[in-house]
């Protein structure tokens, strides 16, 4: 089978890459980052969805790894100890607030180890899949085009056999709406059930503690969107529920329209 390497958040984009790269007859191994975000529900949510690929037929190899530490030297309100996680729309420049330095270089660095170390061990050419979108490249400088091509140079001046590595990344030119509805296809074409993936996926900033999602973080707003024109109820719990969720969300989306 074709290698995979997938960081996997636990959020809608990278959960949706592991369908797209299950359906593509991928063998993927799966890492994700305890890095002291507020919002680690969506480490809960990333072993929720493996564990149930696994009970239908879909083994992925999963390793979560804790960045011990990091926190404390990190300014972010997406982390622990930073700052109130803003409110709004998603074009807003108060998103700003929401970037972690580094944080894709970081990972990125991870993960590109272990996709060279599985290249070498068996002696095959490895495939790093990213769910980075359009609607992440205008905060987030480390989800563009620019910013790959610089790092996968750095990768390859850095390491032997790096050719053997190679980047996918299906919804670079795409936005959260594109990545549902192929989300949609892939469960059909793996005879998966679609609420029962995602609701095992988490996309809000601001959970509460018990984990449900709340609906006024730009995260959350641009979810909602996407199963807004999609037509389908989002089955991941709501403050409030989703009817009030819906509402909010609309509103929102007629006033910046």
């Amino acid at each position: 089978m074709k290698q995979a390497v997938l960081s996997l958040s636990g959020g809608m984009d990278s959960s949706t890459v592991l369908l797209y790269l299950l359906a593509n007859n991928y063998e993927v191994t799966a890492v994700s980052f305890n890095y002291g975000q507020k919002h680690n529900i969506e480490l809960e949510r990333a072993q929720q969805l493996v564990d149930y690929l696994k009970e239908n037929g879909y083994p992925v190899k999963y390793q979560e790894i804790t960045l011990f530490g990091l926190v404390d030297l990190l300014n972010s309100n997406l982390v622990q100890g930073g700052e109130e996680v803003p409110e709004g729309h998603y074009e807003e420049d108060n998103m700003k607030d929401t970037v972690v330095p580094n944080r894709n270089k970081m990972f990125s660095s991870i993960i590109q180890a272990v996709a060279l170390s599985i290249a070498n061990e068996k002696d095959c050419n490895v495939d790093i899949a990213m769910g980075i979108h359009s609607g992440d490249h205008a905060i987030y400088p480390d989800c563009r085009q620019e910013f790959r091509d610089a790092d996968y140079i750095a990768f390859k001046e850095g390491n032997w056999d790096a050719d053997k590595v190679s980047y996918i990344t299906p919804y670079l030119y795409g936005d959260k709406f594109t990545i549902l509805k192929d989300g949609e296809v892939c469960c059909e074409k793996l005879g998966l059930d679609f609420d029962e993936i995602y609701k095992r996926t988490n996309t809000s900033y601001k959970p509460t503690a018990e984990g449900l999602s709340d609906y006024k973080s730009a995260s959350s707003v641009e979810r909602i969107e996407a199963f807004l024109k999609l037509g389908r109820k989002d089955p991941v719990e709501y403050v409030d529920g989703w009817e009030v969720a819906k509402t909010h969300v609309e509103k929102l989306l007629a006033e910046h329209a």
